[in-house]
């Protein structure tokens, strides 16, 4: 046998009777802990305070789901026509989950971090970095990702988002460069491009000085209670194999209600 020492982790400890999640019993988190707050601990090491908790919470509930046609969506639903189990069909529409869609959030992370370095590497305010570097992105023909919306003018998530990380005390460089970059954009484009959901979460988590690699998982975390609604409604309602025309689909759910 090897005397060489095995691998290392510090993620998770089990041993009879026993799992802890970076060093807390998960018994002891069960009933205790919002679910939002232990990703946060699993993620980042150490559990949030009870703001930061309600921010991780808000995120993931922002992203949730989005209607029949984003390509994640369209993609289960297809795989699910076929006939194929829950997992498979889960799997597909995570894979669908990359650069264009889903990845703005990482997209975003890295732009408003260049824009901050920017401006702290020149000793220049955060408007006339964003300035620069969106004239740079609008010469190269590049979208800045995590501004504007194919359906909304206005995203009724964003304002919610921005609201509860000034609340969590989180509000600061980053968010403040998001708003230079909507400027910025606004000023070299001419056209208002709000800042959408997406964006709002990349600023939020470069607040919370999450790596813009793991930008991805927070939009899959959030998105697959929606994709396996969205697959059980096509598996039990819909015929199987069928031509899915996300344009030719009308809500049929509860009308509109209100939490009290």
């Amino acid at each position: 046998m090897s005397n060489e020492p095995g691998w290392e982790t510090s993620v998770t400890k089990i041993e009879p009777n026993k799992i802890q999640l970076r060093g807390y019993p998960i018994d002891e988190l069960m009933g205790k802990v919002p679910f939002p707050s232990v990703v946060y601990l699993a993620l980042k090491g150490e559990l949030p305070d009870e703001k930061i908790g309600r921010l991780m919470d808000i995120m993931l509930v922002s992203s949730v789901d989005h209607g029949a046609t984003p390509p994640s969506t369209l993609t289960a639903r297809t795989v699910a026509s076929t006939g194929a189990p829950l997992n498979a069909c889960i799997a597909a529409g995570i894979l669908a989950i990359n650069k264009f869609h889903g990845g703005a959030i990482e997209n975003c992370m890295h732009f408003v971090k260049g824009v901050v370095a920017v401006a702290d590497e020149r000793d220049i305010p955060l408007q006339e970095a964003a300035l620069q570097l969106v004239r740079e992105k609008r010469e190269g023909k590049q979208v800045i990702h995590g501004f504007g919306h194919r359906v909304h003018t206005k995203d009724p998530r964003t304002a919610k988002l921005l609201a509860a990380a000034k609340e969590a005390g989180v509000s600061g460089r980053y968010i403040e460069a998001m708003n230079a970059v909507q400027g910025a954009i606004h000023e070299v484009i001419g056209k208002d491009l709000p800042i959408n959901v997406d964006g709002a979460i990349g600023g939020i988590l470069c607040e919370l000085d999450f790596p813009p690699e793991l930008a991805n998982a927070f939009f899959i975390m959030a998105r697959v209670p929606g994709l396996v609604a969205q697959i059980h409604e096509e598996q039990t309602t819909m015929k199987p194999m069928r031509k899915i025309d996300p344009k030719n689909h009308h809500y049929v759910g509860p009308e509109d209600r209100h939490l009290d």
